[in-house]
């Protein structure tokens, strides 16, 4: 995975930047609050998360880590992709988004576009658990264990040749029989039912 991109800002807009880094444009899709945070420096230096998928593999820029893990949270529930995690941090701020999701505020991410009261509600449902009330410096702490385990062993599945959708299936079932698996237990469960 591509952890960052630093290098040269050679296009700014709203939705996507550009960085030249050593003679190669990296395009970027960003969100507003992202696009807020990155000044028109000359040298940025941009996280991002890589989403592969059969037709395309786009990079997505953050400006502190953050924001990305609430998209890596966002894309993790069932029914929201990478363009509807980036249209509600365009829509909300992190600190909003992490606030309504911890107090079940499902209403307000309904507000948003494209986002219905169904997938809204397992928005909060999926991640309240996730996301602990935020701290004095506005950060917010995930379960980095259970994540850890999760995605390691998500990535093992997908290794064996699993599609993404049906590793997580598989994993979500076997960690409701026990979520205290280790990566090798939950592999070997998942392999079982798959």
């Amino acid at each position: 995975m591509i952890a960052h991109i630093e290098g040269k800002l050679v296009l700014k807009t709203p939705t996507y930047i550009v960085v030249d880094c050593s003679g190669v444009g990296y395009a970027i899709q960003i969100s507003l609050h992202t696009y807020e945070k990155i000044k028109n420096e000359e040298h940025i230096r941009v996280l991002t998360h890589l989403s592969i998928k059969e037709d395309s593999h786009t990079l997505y820029g953050f400006a502190d880590e953050d924001e990305r893990l609430l998209f890596q949270l966002l894309i993790s529930v069932n029914g929201v992709g990478t363009n509807t995690a980036r249209m509600i941090l365009s829509s909300l701020i992190p600190a909003d988004i992490k606030s309504a999701i911890s107090s079940g505020n499902w209403a307000l991410l309904k507000t948003i576009k494209g986002i219905g009261p169904k997938t809204a509600q397992r928005i909060v449902i999926d991640l309240q658990d996730k996301i602990a009330k935020s701290d004095g410096a506005g950060g917010f702490s995930v379960s980095s264990v259970s994540k850890n385990i999760n995605e390691e062993a998500l990535a093992a599945l997908m290794m064996l040749g699993f599609s993404k959708s049906e590793a997580e299936k598989g994993l979500i079932k076997i960690k409701q029989l026990n979520p205290d698996y280790t990566v090798e237990e939950l592999v070997k469960n998942t392999l079982k039912i798959l």
